[in-house]
């Protein structure tokens, strides 16, 4: 029974995380690059602004603690694993392509950002409450829609966020204690238990916080472990030496024409090199999947083009940075081309440079998902407020410790592939609201020039203008 239930789950993702969702997705990102104007070249001017810590306007965390959420949720095991899953399926050529995802995902991130703060409400306690399920409902005007996408994010927070992600901790530490001989005398099921404790105790302390506790630990978390990571990669990099710009050309080379075979490599269609990037990169940043603009919706901005900026530089920092560094290191070790599956591809390339590489990959992997526990779990509470109420929200915040706890104990292979589909899923009805109202997002964008050019002076009046011109004429009159 357990059995056919694991195999339904999975064909159902497959079936969701399909060409035609791929396709979908990466459209949008076209379509409303062009229809914001190309967004993407004010990039400089919007990771200036996502470092400032200023509080203007309503909301109930900065601009950077809310990115800083975000990237929690969004930077997780697929900037590692995942990236390792493209190139084991589309060889190097798919790590380009991923990074495609990420540049014109930009836009599509930028977007949803913007109507989430455009149509965000004030809850009676004074909080903010927004995200795709409000934009469908008070900017489509179509509340059924926003109580689909709700329920489909209640499922993915649960799954992808929250089981799944705790469960991969304890294979990681697992694997560790078993490499060193740490775990001797200890059963399998004991050390789940005592890390499912830890993890649980650990969730518990940020979480039953709220909001502002999420943001405040996450604003310190994330920027550690981004730069630890982007340092560590680094490091490997030099470790490589000329390997690098060999990695970097074939990644070049080989994203647009078939992969032959190689070593252990099977080899892949040009269909197969394009899929296997845009599937995963677009599954690493979230761009247009609706998570990330449900916290951009609690920042504190003056402006909806503001807090836009800021939450597109998620997309740029998790694709176009941490997931490129992970694709040259990987191609790099040449361990792509040996037949290995993506979990043992990633240990080896790390593992090349003893000690300090394992060390690199352990304290990333166990930051990312612990970052991804803490975000997801803001998705999820967001989501279940919108169907059931305030009243829900510290209950749920009980269930999802337990569940992490369960997470780490529990085989759960049925809830990731039901998670993963429910995520998927997530995306249809956010897409129909972006591209529907594509006219807002660009008149929003027009309306607010100072946003993006950091010009705030206000425009000469001609009344001025003309005072000045006189006074001039009158300076240049020779004196009688």
């Amino acid at each position: 029974m357990l059995e056919s239930l694991n195999k339904a789950a999975a064909d159902f993702s497959s079936l969701v995380w399909s060409s035609w969702l791929i396709a979908l997705l990466f459209g949008t990102h076209l379509f409303l690059t062009v229809r914001t104007g190309f967004i993407q070249k004010h990039l400089v001017r919007a990771i200036k602004i996502s470092f400032s810590m200023e509080k203007e306007g309503k909301g109930d965390v900065s601009q950077f603690g809310s990115l800083m959420t975000a990237l929690a949720a969004t930077i997780g095991t697929g900037n590692i694993i995942g990236v390792a899953g493209a190139i084991a399926v589309g060889g190097p050529g798919a790590v380009l392509w991923m990074w495609l995802t990420g540049i014109f995902g930009i836009a599509t991130k930028y977007s949803e950002a913007l109507l989430a703060v455009k149509y965000r409400i004030e809850m009676p306690d004074g909080s903010m409450a927004g995200g795709p399920m409000y934009v469908l409902e008070r900017g489509l005007k179509q509340k059924w829609l926003g109580v689909i996408f709700a329920i489909f994010t209640a499922f993915a927070a649960f799954g992808i966020g929250n089981m799944t992600q705790a469960n991969s901790i304890v294979g990681n530490v697992q694997g560790i204690l078993t490499q060193n001989h740490l775990a001797t005398g200890l059963s399998h099921g004991t050390v789940a238990s005592i890390i499912g404790v830890i993890m649980a105790a650990l969730t518990a302390a940020v979480i039953l916080g709220g909001v502002k506790s999420i943001a405040r630990v996450c604003s310190v978390l994330v920027p550690f472990m981004a730069l630890f990571y982007i340092v560590g990669c680094g490091v490997l990099m030099l470790y490589y030496g000329a390997e690098v710009p060999k990695a970097i050309k074939l990644i070049c080379t080989s994203a647009f024409c078939s992969q032959a075979a190689v070593g252990g490599f099977a080899g892949a269609a040009f269909k197969q090199i394009a899929q296997a990037g845009i599937a995963r990169g677009l599954f690493s940043n979230e761009s247009g999947l609706g998570s990330a603009p449900i916290i951009a919706a609690a920042a504190q901005t003056r402006n909806p083009v503001r807090q836009a900026l800021v939450s597109s530089t998620g997309t740029f920092w998790d694709t176009v940075v941490i997931c490129m560094l992970t694709g040259i290191v990987l191609v790099a070790s040449g361990h792509w081309n040996e037949g290995l599956g993506k979990a043992v591809m990633t240990q080896a390339a790390f593992g090349d440079l003893h000690t300090f590489g394992p060390v690199i990959l352990t304290v990333a992997l166990l930051t990312f998902v612990f970052s991804t526990i803490l975000g997801w779990n803001y998705y999820g509470e967001k989501a279940v407020e919108y169907l059931i109420g305030t009243r829900a929200i510290k209950p749920y915040r009980v269930l999802w410790v337990i569940a992490v706890y369960a997470g780490c104990v529990l085989p759960n292979n049925f809830v990731w592939d039901l998670a993963d589909a429910m995520n998927g899923l997530m995306a249809i009805p956010n897409l129909i609201a972006l591209i529907a109202l594509s006219g807002v997002i660009a008149a929003e964008t027009k309306a607010n020039p100072a946003e993006l050019t950091g010009d705030h002076r206000p425009p000469p009046q001609s009344g001025d203008h003309e005072e000045r011109m006189e006074r001039c004429e009158s300076l240049m009159e020779p004196a009688k």
